[in-house]
């Protein structure tokens, strides 16, 4: 026995898991709630997808696919810590979501809907590329150079804020954003006309 109570599937919604094995008591949920065993279902189809992608790469495709499936392991005992945190199902879900899209952002498991270029700091040299995606929870990819990052959107006052990794975000009001890509330096950007 692995120490958790058996679990009942809510409505009948498998996950990607044999939820009579669950480890975690993320797991336990995702088990007793259809939402988040669908969720929990899509984010697998959705690695899939990324393991593919990775693995299509002309150089070092292998190497790829590797940090790829380290980078899920490291999600899951993320997810799986959520235990320690005040709401465990709104843990729990954002945990699928931002991964979620990070995979769909990263890897371009979608269309994006929209891709808008951005000027910063008055110079044409000084690009960034922000490709938006209509994932569940909103997300971003940004290019800079050779750079890329992902986000997702976050609550804001006014306008459309997207958190990517390491204190970067861009945050988006009409024609003009914001840009942190390197902490602490707020770079003000207009859009490419």
């Amino acid at each position: 026995m692995n120490g958790y109570p058996r679990v009942v599937l809510a409505g009948g919604t498998q996950p990607s898991f044999d939820c009579t094995k669950t480890e975690s008591s993320a797991e336990e949920l995702v088990c007793a709630d259809d939402k988040l065993a669908a969720l929990d279902k899509r984010m697998a189809e959705r690695f899939d997808a990324a393991l593919q992608a990775a693995g299509s790469i002309d150089v070092g495709a292998l190497e790829a696919q590797n940090n790829l499936k380290a980078t899920q392991r490291g999600w899951i005992k993320g997810r799986d810590d959520c235990w320690k945190a005040d709401d465990l199902l709104d843990c729990v879900k954002s945990a699928y979501l931002f991964r979620e899209n990070e995979l769909v952002t990263r890897w371009l498991l979608q269309d994006p809907a929209s891709v808008v270029s951005y000027f910063c700091s008055g110079n044409r040299a000084n690009e960034i590329t922000a490709m938006f995606f209509d994932t569940e929870l909103p997300s971003v990819r940004l290019e800079r150079g050779d750079s890329i990052d992902t986000g997702s959107l976050t609550r804001t006052a006014s306008g459309a804020r997207y958190d990517a990794s390491f204190g970067r975000y861009i945050w988006i009001k009409g024609d003009e954003a914001t840009l942190v890509w390197t902490e602490g330096t707020e770079l003000s950007c207009e859009q490419a006309g």
